[in-house]
């Protein structure tokens, strides 16, 4: 067990008395206390080249943004789809868990990344909107990478995605196994939650998610914004919008990496294990000392600069 990071420690009483949900809305002066929270001072994300695309789906047009190293900095060839979370319902390409690590990867690893948005769950939208959104923005860059990032990017492809987004990184992943019989070199899944119901936390987990505020906390909202995600009772799961209910034979490479104070930290830990039984080569790594959404936070910080080294690491 490590402490929580003391940037966040310092800061956790913002968070107090604010409530948790995709419809609860905040009081002006709960937004100003959030914000403040999650302000990162002196925290400038690594430059780089940036080219807003629209790439094609069924359902429409799918906006995405192409990252490459600046002018002059050496490419890798290497191809990296990256997929923002926010509970299926919240988030665009501006917000930092899309922006800030697609600019951290790209200058970490020397990959173009190709960040990409998705229809999310509101207004009479719900699975699999969102996850066909995924798998065809996946399929377009399989098919077109030597045509973005100045043609650089006709190296390996690989995939990665952030709560919500690796949940649909991981159902189209299955989709395109199944349907195309194509798999990426390697997938990244970041805090991931990928059970329609979550597995029970552990005694240690229990204790250490205590005093944790409840804005900071998923456990007793996941079940409500997933069902809003499927459209429908829990029990409609398939393994495509639960990944962990499905048969994961030939999954591809997979790093999973786990905040130690989160409420999904067991469905990313059942997970790596269903992976491994499944004969996937699966690393699993503990970021400590930190909260699910770390990599909304600046990647000054410990915990999301060393999270961030393992990401680019296994896209070399």
């Amino acid at each position: 067990m490590m402490p929580l990071h003391a940037a966040i420690a310092s800061k956790l009483y913002l968070l107090d008395d604010l409530p948790k949900g995709f419809d609860c809305p905040l009081t002006p002066e709960q937004e100003a206390r959030l914000a403040r929270f999650n302000e990162a001072h002196d925290y400038t994300p690594p430059a780089a080249t940036v080219e807003p695309i629209t790439l094609p789906g069924r359902h429409g047009e799918i906006p995405a943004r192409v990252y490459t190293a600046p002018e002059g900095t050496p490419a890798t060839g290497r191809c990296f789809v990256w997929v923002h979370g926010g509970g299926w319902v919240f988030g665009d390409l501006d917000m930092a868990e899309a922006d800030w690590a697609a600019r951290e990867i790209v200058a970490r690893s020397g990959a173009t990344v190709v960040s990409v948005d998705y229809r999310k769950a509101v207004v009479g939208t719900a699975y699999p909107v969102p996850l066909d959104d995924v798998a065809d923005a996946l399929t377009w860059v399989r098919d077109h990478r030597h045509e973005i990032g100045a043609g650089l990017a006709d190296g390996p492809l690989s995939v990665g995605g952030a709560s919500a987004g690796a949940n649909l990184v991981a159902g189209a992943v299955l989709r395109l196994r199944d349907e195309a019989g194509w798999a990426p070199a390697h997938v990244v899944l970041v805090y991931p939650a990928v059970h329609a119901v979550l597995p029970a936390p552990s005694p240690h987990l229990t204790a250490l998610m205590a005093d944790v505020p409840r804005a900071a906390r998923l456990l007793t909202d996941f079940a409500r914004v997933f069902e809003n995600y499927l459209g429908g009772p829990l029990s409609t799961a398939d393994g495509y919008a639960a990944p962990a209910l499905a048969d994961l034979t030939a999954f591809p490479p997979t790093t999973v990496l786990n905040a130690e104070y989160d409420d999904l930290r067991p469905s990313g830990e059942a997970f790596t294990a269903a992976l491994a039984t499944a004969g996937t080569d699966v690393t699993q790594v503990c970021v400590r000392g930190t909260l699910h959404g770390f990599l909304t936070r600046p990647g000054t910080e410990e915990p999301t600069d060393l999270a961030l080294d393992v990401m680019a690491h296994h896209l070399h």
